[in-house]
């Protein structure tokens, strides 16, 4: 078969313009018309858009959310307030911080509240019995139903039933073990005997009962926390201009303190940084 010759001497008629170009210079447009290459115009995109299938549904190897634990809150500066009189309650400035009547709160890093008359009294609360801290007075199994504190502290709850945490940290992983019991009575005085225990069990908070802790064998001298029931929320309206017309702001919450003191006028205290969380802070 022939070849075509390759025109480099040659004249081509553009199909656009008319006008001749060398034929060497000319290209095939999009349209089919043969063009000189100033001439070539490329294909709008809009003429031929790309296929957009609809969209996906879900990934293929989908996994579900894990679940935080819940961890203890900053809260406001002197976020505490003891109100005058018999202290059987510790109001607590907590912002939506989600927690429900009836939750387990403890208070860490605190400060002590003190009056403003030591004359009176000298220390509203201490630091002790604001974080409910005390010490294992002697070693008990991991199937004991009762436990004795080496400190008297106020009851955490306006019942004679609570929860308590010992703290635990494994010698081999340095990983906490701690365990959380639930106690149904106490001794009326000194009030350090704690009796109808629920082991390796867990307590309440922001209307959730995390999994339960492992019971087992502590020492004396094992470290001791207490939580306090919230005995009810704090709340205020403010107009929103709007529809609807008001909204609620929850402002914090009561906590029973029955540590039988009577507090002579309203103070405030705790210190800068205090928080607030679940029994078991510690849970890795």
């Amino acid at each position: 078969m022939a070849r075509f010759a390759k025109g480099s001497r040659a004249l081509a008629i553009s199909d656009r313009s008319g006008a001749a170009f060398p034929y060497r210079e000319m290209v095939k447009e999009w349209t089919g018309a043969w063009v000189h290459i100033s001439e070539f115009e490329p294909k709008q995109p809009q003429l031929k858009p790309h296929p957009i299938g609809a969209d996906p549904q879900g990934l293929l190897h989908a996994r579900p959310a894990r679940v935080e634990f819940a961890v203890q809150d900053i809260l406001p500066n002197n976020p505490f307030n003891l109100p005058s009189g018999l202290t059987s309650k510790i109001v607590v400035k907590h912002p939506n911080s989600g927690i429900q009547v009836n939750d387990q709160v403890r208070l860490t890093a605190t400060a002590a509240i003190s009056t403003i008359d030591p004359t009176l009294i000298s220390t509203a609360a201490t630091i002790q019995t604001l974080e409910l801290s005390t010490t294992l007075a002697s070693d008990i199994t991991d199937s004991a139903t009762t436990l004795t504190t080496v400190d008297s502290l106020g009851k955490p709850t306006d019942t004679t039933d609570g929860f308590l945490i010992i703290e635990k940290i494994n010698s081999d992983t340095g990983l906490f073990e701690n365990e959380v019991i639930q106690y149904t009575s106490r001794d009326g005085l000194p009030g350090k005997t704690f009796s109808g225990l629920t082991r390796g069990t867990s307590a309440p908070f922001r209307g959730v009962t995390p999994a339960n802790t492992t019971a087992s064998a502590h020492p004396a001298g094992a470290k001791i926390f207490f939580s306090r029931k919230v005995l009810s929320l704090n709340t205020t309206t403010s107009p929103t201009g709007a529809q609807p017309a008001t909204v609620t702001n929850f402002n914090g919450y009561n906590l029973f303190n029955g540590n039988g003191s009577t507090v002579f006028g309203s103070h405030d205290g705790g210190g800068f940084q205090c928080t607030a969380g679940p029994l078991n802070i510690n849970t890795v």
